[in-house]
């Protein structure tokens, strides 16, 4: 699973061959939740207020970024970096 970002402790990643809706997966310590990309929701899983706050602020940043790669992730190509939030 590639990481594509790490910001304040939280980890992102996004698997290959993945099923729909398009979505990233965010790690903060022992929390875990998949997060879509469109509205920056969460999918499953659980995660901490304030750290999904920072989570949902990065997503209106790059939503255009992760959108493209989660098609690259659809056709197994390597993923891009995306800047983390400052």
């Amino acid at each position: 699973m590639p990481e594509i970002s790490r910001f304040y402790g939280i980890i992102i990643t996004m698997y290959y061959d993945e099923h729909l809706p398009p979505h990233f997966h965010a790690r903060y310590a022992e929390w875990q939740a998949s997060i879509a990309i469109d509205d920056g929701e969460i999918l499953g899983g659980e995660f901490p207020r304030k750290a999904m706050n920072l989570v949902q602020e990065w997503v209106l940043l790059h939503r255009e970024q992760l959108l493209v790669n989660w098609n690259r992730a659809t056709q197994n190509q390597t993923l891009n970096p995306i800047d983390p939030l400052r």
